[in-house]
């Protein structure tokens, strides 16, 4: 049942059931965040392309492979986003403000191992910065 409501729920956002990725649950102070987890290859690469709507508490995490300055763009992405480069203790390193459908590279400042994409201004909203620690990333599963 789980399963079929997520999928329902990938298609009202405009996004295909192909899609469909595992969520988890992480905090950034009192804020409770739903991430859809994006730990494959093939989840990182499409991640939250032709999606025309996002909720509030909703968001993708990037689990990378390795440590790196990794970058995201927008192609075929109609959501403007902020991303959050985040280390391997869940600190936020650098917050990134991105355009829809823009092939421009926003990187993280130093070697990050996540990254959490949220709807543009999610994080300035609600006053988190450089410095603030995520809860849950523990949890998030293995990049394959």
């Amino acid at each position: 049942m789980k399963k079929i409501l997520t999928m329902l729920a990938l298609a009202a956002w405009g996004a295909s059931p192909l899609a469909e990725m595992p969520v988890m649950e992480l905090t950034a102070g009192f804020h409770r965040i739903e991430a859809e987890v994006a730990a494959d290859a093939q989840n990182r690469q499409v991640g939250l392309m032709n999606r025309k709507a996002m909720p509030p508490q909703r968001g993708m995490l990037f689990v990378f492979t390795e440590k790196n300055t990794h970058c995201m763009w927008m192609r075929n992405t109609f959501i403007p986003l902020s991303v959050a480069f985040i280390d391997e203790e869940g600190v936020i390193i650098n917050i990134e403000d991105m355009q829809p459908q823009t092939e421009d590279n926003h990187c993280a400042k130093v070697p990050a191992r996540y990254a959490l994409e949220m709807n543009l201004g999610w994080f300035a909203q609600r006053g988190l910065k450089p410095g603030t620690k995520l809860g849950g990333i523990s949890k998030a599963p293995r990049p394959q």
